[in-house]
């Protein structure tokens, strides 16, 4: 992806007053942060926890929603959001654009996510994919999956005909036939399944490693470190929290996002909520991931992963 195509994403609900808006002119007196219909920050949202914990030190937090990480990045480069979740892909394609993004926390992925096929399809196998039309977005973490499982099958890009449309694109087209698989996420995946008469044909940990990132936009994180450290923490908790407690968080995904609760309890359930620093074997993992990505030419050049992920100052 050329980083003309990059900045020319959507960036859904974002405004263009939003667009105009520079992060870290001055210490920060409004956290914006970016998120999607699934996570912690969904569970941190419904219960105010940013909102709580910033009260005293007259800080606000505005949240804005996305239909994938790569708009709410593109949107995060030009400093509309200061933070958001995103999967292991879309950071990969914006660092590979130039774009002014930092990894500032991870987190595993379990069975979130996955290759889903029509449940009467005869595709039974990874191998049965040749030749067929796979809907994903383009510069997802989707994306990886498919990579995934086409290297698992011993398939090639140029074996498949993908087809790149966003979750809300692609939940029609794939109950209507016009797809012969689709690869995401939940809480997208599970209406596949549950609702447009989806079967799974692999789940991502049967895949390979795959993880989930916090990424903040660059120079925010460089002028407002303090209030950084204190959003991954209270995300942290807030994660930890969710471990334990999962349908209450079935309920607050339903709650935030208006999908339906036994979606949200699926979703739910078979999710990993920790969230953590960027350790050297998730980078590790993520630079794997980007060399993927560069080897088929989907990206423009080679990138280093280590070089955007966040450095806290030490206290």
């Amino acid at each position: 992806m050329q980083r003309r195509d990059f900045l020319r994403l959507s960036v859904g609900v974002a405004t263009t007053s939003l667009l105009t808006r520079q992060a870290g002119a001055e210490p920060a007196t409004e956290i914006r942060i970016g998120y999607q219909k699934n996570g912690v920050l969904v569970i941190a949202r419904q219960r105010r926890s940013l909102e709580d914990h910033f009260a005293s030190q007259n800080v606000g937090v505005k949240w804005i929603e996305f239909s994938s990480g790569p708009p709410m990045l593109e949107a995060m480069n030009v400093g509309s959001i200061h933070y958001g979740a995103v999967g292991d892909s879309p950071p990969i394609f914006a660092q590979a654009a130039g774009a002014a993004i930092v990894y500032a926390a991870g987190q595993p992925i379990t069975n979130g996510q996955g290759i889903l096929v029509p449940k009467n399809s005869a595709i039974h196998t990874l191998a049965d994919l040749k030749g067929r039309r796979i809907g994903f977005t383009k510069g997802s973490s989707a994306h990886n999956v498919v990579l995934l499982a086409l290297q698992k099958a011993g398939l090639s890009y140029g074996d498949i005909t993908p087809v790149y449309l966003t979750p809300p694109d692609a939940g029609p087209a794939f109950a209507q036939g016009g797809i012969d698989a689709w690869a995401v996420w939940d809480p997208y995946f599970t209406i596949g399944e549950l609702k447009q008469n989806g079967r799974i044909l692999a789940n991502a940990s049967e895949l390979g490693r795959t993880n989930s990132f916090y990424i903040a936009n660059r120079e925010f994180a460089q002028r407002n470190a303090a209030i950084l450290k204190q959003i991954i923490a209270v995300t942290s908790e807030v994660a930890q929290w969710a471990e334990t407690h999962r349908d209450e968080v079935a309920q607050s995904l339903a709650t935030i996002t208006g999908i339906p609760l036994d979606i949200q309890t699926v979703a739910a359930n078979r999710s990993s909520f920790v969230v953590g620093p960027v350790t050297d074997d998730i980078v590790a993992t993520q630079q794997a991931v980007a060399d993927r990505f560069h080897q088929l030419g989907l990206i423009p050049r080679p990138i280093v992963v280590r070089d955007a992920v966040w450095k806290p100052p030490q206290a």
